[in-house]
């Protein structure tokens, strides 16, 4: 079976998503006390998400190129929309999540590496796709927290990059050869059974950067393992951008799309998202009922880590009945990891069933 390294580490509940002290702190179920979930109890008692919708209670999405500005556009138009930041997650991103005090080794957050991948894009043991799919998964989940945090509080959303565009990545690695054909079908496959389950973002942003401008500021950024990205492979993603996702991310969402330069005039693009008119895609066909079923969906993070397990053989991602039992017990015996919070004294936990 495959590994279901997002078992091991997927939260029950929503964790707070902790960003830096200058980033928004979203915490989900924060409209109810004592962390309680959403269930059908509040429905019946009056609880409704459309109650809450106002004019910028939406997903944004801000998409590009590697080093196009994504961040820093991202958070300036939720601060100056009064919406949500989510930065763009990296692998660590669950660690991050549920507040890791180390950042937990790799085989337990995919069994991949970012630097390796540009270190070596081809290796042999399957790295790039196994990286591609961690990735995958980690955005599946916060883009849950993204619609939890709309659909709870009424507030946007805007983040860097969404699960719809990971796919621009995976054809950049099957066109320079990163990746096998197998890979692919196995994201289609994943992604089909997955995606569906969510609403599309109401707005995706497209920042156009040309690849060899892209290429000069990964060499700016100082990171050794960025330092030779081959411009062949900024381009693919370039090129599948602009001829897979934009077209087909257009028949749900609206799309605006800026070149480096525009993209730094925050009150123009506000400008421009303010004259659109959202008159597409399924948000329009949503209820009090069907955003009950999915504000229940969104917040169930183990239901959104089962999305991605499918039982196929693909070298990449699959591994044994033994390696699996290994890497489990590895991650139960790390410090705080044996027992519910509060039953772990290797942390400090307090005993609660002493009392």
């Amino acid at each position: 079976m495959a590994f279901p390294v997002i078992r091991l580490l997927t939260p029950s509940g929503a964790a707070a998503l902790r960003v830096g002290s200058t980033v928004q702190v979203a915490r989900i179920h924060s409209d109810v006390p004592r962390n309680l979930q959403y269930g059908w109890l509040s429905y019946i008692f009056g609880e409704r998400t459309t109650d809450k919708l106002k004019e910028n209670s939406r997903i944004i999405s801000i998409d590009g190129n590697l080093a196009s500005g994504k961040g820093a556009l991202a958070q300036r138009l939720a601060d100056h929309l009064g919406m949500l930041y989510m930065p763009e997650p990296d692998v660590h991103y669950l660690d991050r999540t549920m507040g890791e005090k180390e950042l937990l080794d790799s085989r337990f957050n995919g069994n991949c590496s970012l630097e390796k991948f540009y270190k070596d894009p081809k290796a042999a043991d399957g790295n790039s796709y196994r990286l591609q799919s961690w990735m995958y998964n980690l955005r599946l989940l916060q883009y849950s927290e993204a619609l939890e945090h709309l659909l709870t509080t009424g507030q946007g959303v805007v983040l860097e990059r969404s699960p719809y565009s990971d796919m621009v990545f995976l054809e950049a690695m099957l066109k320079q050869g990163y990746i096998r054909k197998q890979c692919v079908d196995h994201y289609n496959e994943i992604k089909n059974i997955s995606i569906c389950e969510f609403l599309p973002p109401h707005l995706v942003i497209y920042i156009d950067v040309p690849a060899e401008e892209v290429q000069k500021k990964l060499k700016q950024s100082g990171k050794p393992h960025l330092q030779n990205v081959p411009l062949a492979y900024l381009k693919s993603i370039e090129e599948a951008y602009k001829k897979t996702f934009l077209p087909k991310i257009t028949e749900t969402s609206e799309v605006l799309a800026y070149d480096a330069t525009q993209a730094e005039d925050i009150e123009k693009v506000a400008e421009d998202i303010e004259y659109l008119k959202f008159e597409k895609g399924p948000w329009l066909e949503q209820d009090d009922v069907t955003f009950h079923h999915l504000r229940k969906l969104v917040q169930d993070k183990q239901r959104i880590g089962d999305l991605t397990c499918v039982p196929l053989f693909l070298p990449e991602v699959t591994i044994g009945a033994h390696e699996y039992d290994e890497a489990y017990y590895a991650f139960r015996s790390l410090p705080g990891k044996r027992f519910a919070p509060g039953y772990n004294a290797d942390v400090g936990d307090k005993n609660i069933w002493l009392k």
